[in-house]
């Protein structure tokens, strides 16, 4: 299958431009496309060989849920059994935009776009691309993120190009996307409202509209949590992991530093390729021939929007040992290490000070 890149212009959006796409999507076939978050990989969400075509095109297990994406906030009353007035308030509040609820699902949404769960996850993305895309199929678009299952999430067209080409027939290219985060993934279908996946939308964020809002255990937990059910995408299994081996290390940051330092000396000289994920403030502490900065550490938007993009240039340039700092602190530092955990498969080493 070839796989072709069709550019958007988002200054002017016409019907036009999406006419192939949403041909391809009403046939039963798989579109890829730009949200705010990152990019998604969509098929008819409703057309469970669809939804099949999205886990074989990813590699991705089966149990995992995929998220269903709508244009219009009504939407809603058509894929959930129960809505509560919870949903619909955060529905008012933070739609469109990254967040995501889970709530009981109506028959008429398959078992293979829900993993098999009575629950379905739905989300209306702010992105206008992606919004058009899904007004004009008419369509409820179910759309993981695009990129080989366990790979980092992709924030660029050629990310995507990259993963899935030969797998998938049209990726529309709306440029880098700009949090660079998947969503907040709110369980809604509960007594309580759980974050089960942490995104933009931190808990202090919801907190003003659901004040007993927590998160789930397996998303603070330090080791990966396999004998679970994963109600949420990313819950179970190992993600956003780059090619090489990657570590964080956790402390005071001089002793990271030189803890990495160590180790960096040691792979090197048993002939392993290196490299170093830091923040402005370090990037000059160390001696690693391959240095890449995310920015500065109060700069957490940016070191959002530019994670997955770093973790794939490693791959670039077939760097064999990755060692990162932490990023614990801040609004979003938990969705931050959240992603950075899953991605070194919960290898992290605590360093005390020098």
């Amino acid at each position: 299958m070839e796989t072709i890149i069709k550019k958007i212009n988002r200054e002017k959006l016409k019907k036009e431009d999406f006419a192939e796409a949403v041909d391809i999507l009403r046939s039963g076939g798989l579109v890829a496309f730009p949200t705010e978050t990152v990019y998604g990989l969509g098929g008819n969400a409703l057309d469970k060989s669809a939804s099949a075509k999205i886990y074989a095109a990813k590699g991705r297990p089966s149990d995992n849920p995929l998220i269903v994406h709508i244009a219009d906030k009504d939407a809603l009353s058509g894929l959930a059994e129960e809505i509560p007035l919870m949903a619909w308030e955060c529905a008012k509040y933070f739609w469109p935009g990254p967040l995501t609820m889970i709530l009981k699902k109506k028959p008429v949404v398959p078992d293979s776009t829900t993993g098999g769960l009575p629950t379905v996850a739905i989300r209306m993305p702010s992105d206008a691309v992606a919004r058009m895309l899904i007004a004009e199929s008419g369509l409820y678009i179910a759309a993981p993120s695009a990129n080989a299952s366990g790979r980092p999430s992709t924030t660029r067209a050629e990310h995507v190009y990259k993963d899935l080409a030969g797998r998938i027939g049209l990726i529309l290219d709306g440029g880098e996307t700009t949090i660079g985060l998947e969503s907040t993934i709110l369980d809604l279908s509960g007594e309580k409202p759980v974050i089960l996946r942490p995104g933009y939308l931190s808990r202090e964020d919801l907190l003003p509209i659901l004040p007993d809002v927590e998160y789930d255990p397996a998303v603070i937990a330090k080791t990966m949590q396999k004998d679970i059910v994963a109600k949420a995408p990313g819950m179970k299994y190992r993600h956003y992991a780059p090619k090489g081996n990657l570590t964080i290390y956790e402390g005071e940051q001089k002793a990271v530093v030189a803890a990495v330092n160590r180790a960096v000396e040691e792979k090197m000289g048993e002939g392993y390729t290196c490299a170093v994920l830091a923040t402005e403030e370090t990037k000059g502490a160390y001696t690693c021939p391959v240095v890449k900065s995310i920015g500065g550490r109060a700069q957490e938007e940016i070191i959002a929007a530019r994670l997955f993009d770093v973790l794939r240039s490693f791959d670039d340039g077939g760097v064999e040992y990755i060692f990162s700092e932490s990023f614990p602190d801040g609004n979003l530092g938990p969705a931050i290490m959240n992603r950075l955990l899953k991605a070194a498969g919960y290898q992290v080493i605590y360093v005390g000070a020098e």
